[in-house]
């Protein structure tokens, strides 16, 4: 016998289960199959922490309020919460003429999650508690030439290392997330390609979670970073999101009705592999000419400004124009261009007005609220932003122009690597509610 599952209301005493009408489903389930009732609790459960996560501190009262479950099956979720640490309680809500409640919160001793960005030329490793505050970090920088085997291997030893950390602070190891710079096949956890560091076909996902102990979640550096962004940062109560990564390449990462949007094979958001009609432009890795990132990504205005500087040595004596051209990067860039010089201006306005015309082409296309740039490019928002406004304002469809901003990312360089973290969080918090809708 089939039944099913609807999510607007609150179900029999077998099925206690709710989820927010926005999100309404109706799912098939055999009355008699006992996994209904594992995955049942655990939609409950998941329900439970998401509300705490973003609205903390909240009395059972509110949170059955919130998530339409009734009072009874908020209180057992929430027992079973306590008892295994992942939520703690913070004192009482005011009176307001009767018993108060309890309020309670995410406890930050909850366990641990590691997130881990590997981008070219670098991996970044963050360790944070339950509530992604953060214990240990680092950064190792690799050669382009280096064997890369070799530098899995030290990615390996970093996670490892910070595995332990967590455990000697007595903090459960709750997963490992990796964001990885191109196509990514989230259901087998293998990097596909990566033409940045022209690599492909690296298994990572169950083979990593043998080699390190622990849960490993993997997926394209821009998705991380844009559900960092979702679940840390400015976009936290924002549906609909595009976040714009700028590492070597340019990617983004969608969200649409607060879930990520993979497309068809998972690898949705390839904005820096957009064709711009500039047929004779640079060669992209990935083979083509003309692509948007080799006209607004990091690497497109180091290659401007280190050009032009071969051209133009008459500058001044500033650091940009002393520097060797090989060994100017984008910190150095911004800093030159705060600082008013011209070559390094004319390049970031340059990258921020095809930014623009990227940008202008997501809102058109998907109506996003927020637009949040990020990675590297995040360095030079002063400068980027109101080029990037100016285009947006003249090239968005008149109707959308006053629905979305444009701004940076609230984590900078370190977007990946919280949301790496995040796609830990993700999969305690959210996965098996996620899964039913």
């Amino acid at each position: 016998m089939i039944y099913y599952l609807c999510c607007c209301v609150e179900q029999s005493t077998h099925y206690p289960i709710s989820l927010p009408r926005n999100r309404c489903r109706m799912k098939p389930f055999s009355i008699f199959d006992r996994s209904d009732h594992t995955l049942v609790r655990k939609v409950n459960t998941s329900l439970v922490l998401d509300s705490l996560r973003a609205s903390a501190p909240l009395s059972r009262s509110s949170i059955s309020s919130r998530t339409g479950l009734n009072r009874s099956t908020v209180s057992s979720v929430i027992d079973e919460l306590l008892h295994d640490r992942l939520v703690r309680e913070v004192g009482l809500q005011p009176s307001q003429g009767g018993r108060p409640g309890v309020l309670l919160e995410l406890n930050p001793e909850g366990g641990c999650a590691i997130g881990v960005e590997l981008g070219i030329g670098f991996v970044s490793i963050l360790l944070t508690n339950f509530t992604a505050q953060a214990i240990w970090r680092e950064r190792i920088s690799f050669s382009p030439r280096e064997d890369f085997a070799s530098t899995l291997l030290r990615m390996e030893e970093l996670i490892k290392h910070a595995i332990g950390l967590g455990q000697q602070q007595g903090l459960q190891p709750l997963g490992v997330g990796l964001g990885l710079p191109g196509l990514v096949d989230i259901g087998t956890g293998e990097l596909v390609l990566a033409p940045n560091l022209n690599v492909g076909n690296i298994k990572f996902g169950k083979s990593w979670r043998q080699r390190v102990g622990v849960h490993v979640f993997v997926e394209n550096e821009a998705n991380a970073a844009a559900l960092g962004e979702y679940y840390f940062g400015h976009a936290r109560h924002v549906r609909n999101l595009i976040y714009l990564s700028a590492g070597a390449g340019l990617g983004s990462g969608i969200i649409i009705n607060g879930r990520l949007f993979r497309g068809t094979a998972g690898y949705a958001g390839e904005i820096g592999h957009t064709l711009t009609g500039a047929d004779s432009g640079e060669l992209c890795g990935c083979g083509n000419r003309g692509c948007l990132e080799t006209l607004a990504g990091p690497r497109a205005i180091l290659r401007k400004v280190r050009l032009t500087l071969e051209d133009e040595r008459n500058h001044g004596d500033s650091q940009l124009t002393a520097a060797d051209p090989e060994q100017i990067d984008m910190e150095m860039v911004v800093e030159a261009a705060q600082a008013g010089h011209p070559v390094a201006l004319n390049a970031l306005r340059e990258a921020g007005r095809y930014l623009g015309i990227g940008i202008s082409n997501l809102i058109n296309t998907f109506n996003p609220e927020m637009v949040v740039l990020g990675g590297a490019l995040s360095l030079a928002s002063p400068i980027l932003l109101p080029v990037i406004a100016q285009t947006t304002q003249q090239q968005v469809l008149s109707p959308l122009r006053d629905t979305f901003e444009v701004l940076a990312s609230a984590h900078g360089v370190d977007a990946c690597t919280m949301g790496a973290v995040a796609l830990v969080m993700d999969d305690i918090l959210r996965e098996p509610m996620m899964n039913l809708v």
